[in-house]
């Protein structure tokens, strides 16, 4: 780990960016070029303090989740991750895994929805980021590893997936995650991850049997039912946005208004908020106990 090197690059690129550009409000008189410190660790959901102490030299190596996090926040290209990677003591990420880096053009899209649940997927279901409101309505996927971090191997093997969907939706559901998986697949080949996955859950009776079937769709259901936890069912239509090699999507989920699931959507964005706030608490508490 470079420590000087990673301090003067993470500032570099700090001071690059303007608020506008990550659909941050321009606040009051700015005496600094480019972000704030505080601003760069919401945006990397993590603290403060952490984010500091790695411009000032004195922090820990970052994990390579801490990475990730930090190349979304940053804007940073493909090859400028692979740099901030390998000034952090880890290998830079290979091909197959450079997926995963989100397309800009879908960060500048999810950078300005803040009053409705959005995410950006790869083509296996892999959540690779999410707002704060899809996290307050579905969940934190960013602990999963592994295969666990497909939503569609998650769906076959993790009965707490499918607690967000009524019973009556899931044989509907399931059939979508196959098609959705057998169409990843046809584009990439059973080498590649979506071959590892259909390896993996074809000894899993329900999904052999819609494998076998054939068939094949991009597109997520146009309506669906969600319940949470707190709120009930809550009813939304679904939007979505491709990248042009359709490696990635932008999931956007809504409610007309007036509708009870506006209603509901407008109390989850409270309830977004208030775990957000608590979240950052817990990880400056976590990042005072590493000094």
């Amino acid at each position: 780990m470079d420590r000087a090197a990673l301090a003067d690059f993470l500032r570099r690129r700090r001071e690059a960016l303007q608020p506008e550009d990550v659909a941050l409000p321009p606040g009051a008189r700015r005496r600094t070029r480019g972000l704030r410190r505080e601003e760069v660790a919401l945006l990397a959901v993590m603290s403060t303090d952490y984010y500091t102490r790695l411009e000032q030299q004195r922090g820990p190596q970052p994990s390579e989740q801490m990475l990730a996090s930090l190349a979304r926040a940053l804007r940073l290209t493909d090859d400028e991750r692979s740099y901030l990677y390998r000034i952090a003591g880890h290998n830079a990420p290979t091909t197959l895994s450079a997926h995963t880096h989100v397309a800009p053009a879908l960060l500048r899209v999810l950078d300005r929805l803040h009053d409705t649940p959005a995410m950006i997927l790869t083509d296996l279901g892999e959540e690779l980021v999410q707002n704060q409101m899809a996290i307050a309505l579905l969940g934190d996927a960013s602990g999963y590893t592994g295969l666990a971090r497909s939503s569609i191997y998650r769906w076959f093997t993790d009965p707490a997936a499918r607690a967000v969907y009524p019973e009556a939706d899931h044989e509907r559901h399931s059939r979508a995650q196959v098609a959705i998986l057998r169409s990843a697949h046809g584009l990439r080949g059973p080498r590649s991850r979506a071959g590892e996955l259909v390896r993996a859950l074809r000894t899993n009776t329900e999904f052999a049997e819609l494998w076998d079937r054939h068939e094949v769709a991009q597109r997520f259901e146009d309506h669906k039912t969600l319940l949470h936890p707190e709120l009930g069912a809550i009813e939304l239509d679904c939007q979505v946005l491709f990248t042009e090699d359709q490696s990635q999507t932008l999931l956007v989920l809504t409610a007309p208004p007036r509708t009870e699931g506006y209603e509901k959507l407008r109390l989850l964005s409270v309830l977004g908020l208030n775990r957000f706030t608590e979240a950052e608490a817990e990880a400056e508490a976590r990042a005072r106990a590493d000094r």
